[in-house]
């Protein structure tokens, strides 16, 4: 089973794109090694304040796939540095 997930993120203390990919870079690299999901950065590169990363989890089974996009969203979220704005999920 496949369980894609698009969130969503203002970033509003960045004031460049180094500070964006510094916080970005960070959460993408501690949400690979705790978590089982693949995750990239998928939209809004060039904007300083804002981010679209996609996660991706395949599982045997639907609902461990699901659980572990739910536990990886939960940490991005839990992320002082930033403000989810919008989470979509799919299961492929």
């Amino acid at each position: 089973m496949i369980v894609y997930a698009e969130v969503e993120f203002l970033i509003s203390d960045s004031h460049s794109l180094k500070e964006k990919r510094a916080v970005l870079q960070r959460m993408i690299t501690r949400t690979k090694q705790k978590f089982n999901v693949s995750v990239a950065e998928i939209d809004h590169q060039n904007v300083w304040q804002r981010t679209r990363i996609a996660l991706v989890c395949v599982s045997s089974s639907k609902m461990s796939a699901e659980r572990e996009i739910n536990h990886a969203l939960g940490f991005l979220n839990s992320n002082p540095q930033w403000e989810q704005l919008e989470v979509w999920k799919e299961d492929l």
